[in-house]
């Protein structure tokens, strides 16, 4: 490990939430963090950090206590199948699992096993992805505080792919108070060139990107769009922001996940007046929590 590394895995356990997020906000968008009078997305997503700490957000970011949550609140026919949970890798037993399936870790982003065949499944290097997702302390690399009380867990859920696009799209919208205002999805993820495209509730095409480009390709509506709006509406009610996520599969529409701090607020917009425009919507709350 590098010494500089090495230096910010150390300053990372110590430092308070806000000087901590001050440091990475200049690191990463180059300009600094303005607490005291946020305006614009980013910044306003940082002090929600800090500011918004509700206890049932916890729930709502476990991977897999939020399907109870969404559940009791949309209904279980929009929640894909969960085929087991277990503390350790060891836990697991694949004679049990079907020949297709995906595992995740409940507390983090990015641990995924994707298995299409289970007999093609390479268990030592599924378990050392695995491992290293359970080891993160995602809290601490983000400050996202929802994630502080997750218990590290992996899960198993069954596999999904639309048949039409051959790849299992995510919709993901931004919703302020029950409202939801702005949509990107996500393609070509599974051939490592990720494409990222922003739509209104109209499902015109924004001209907005964020870390990954737009798609090349015209990007069909999805067949349940407006269904998706309605169900984002129920679950963001109450809250100042949160990001609701949906697939759709062969015709129907699945859950995804609730996002609280979209990409650790940390990463530009293009342009940058989008930022801000973004913020506009979000009216934080008078009273800390």
């Amino acid at each position: 490990m590098k010494l500089y590394k090495k230096v910010f895995v150390n300053l990372a356990k110590v430092l308070p939430d806000s000087i901590y997020l001050r440091m990475v906000f200049l690191s990463k968008l180059k300009r600094k963090l303005d607490l005291s009078n946020p305006r614009s997305y980013n910044e306003k997503i940082n002090w929600l950090k800090i500011n918004d700490r509700k206890e049932h957000y916890q729930i709502m970011v476990d991977k897999y206590e939020a399907k109870k949550y969404v559940a009791d609140k949309i209904g279980e026919q929009y929640v894909i199948p969960t085929l087991g949970v277990w503390d350790k890798f060891e836990d697991i037993n694949f004679n049990e699992l079907p020949n297709q399936f995906v595992l995740k870790c409940t507390h983090d982003s990015g641990g995924l096993v994707v298995c299409k065949d289970k007999s093609k499944l390479d268990l030592k290097k599924a378990k050392e992805k695995i491992e290293k997702s359970l080891a993160n302390n995602y809290y601490l690399w983000t400050r996202e505080w929802s994630y502080k009380g997750v218990k590290p867990r992996i899960i198993a859920e069954k596999y999904m792919e639309d048949q039409e696009t051959g790849e299992l799209r995510d919709y993901k919208f931004f919703c302020f108070n029950g409202e939801p205002k702005l949509m990107f999805v996500a393609t070509e993820r599974g051939v490592k060139n990720t494409k990222f495209d922003f739509y209104d509730m109209q499902f015109n095409h924004m001209n907005i990107a964020q870390h990954y480009p737009n798609s090349v390709s015209a990007i069909k509506k999805p067949e349940h769009f407006e269904k998706m709006i309605e169900l984002a509406k129920k679950l963001s009610e109450g809250f100042p922001h949160v990001r609701v996520d949906f697939y759709e599969a062969n015709g129907r529409v699945y859950f995804g996940e609730m996002t609280f701090y979209h990409f650790g607020a940390i990463v530009p917009f293009e342009t940058k007046e989008w930022d801000k425009k973004i913020g506009d919507w979000l009216v934080l709350p008078e009273k800390i929590s």
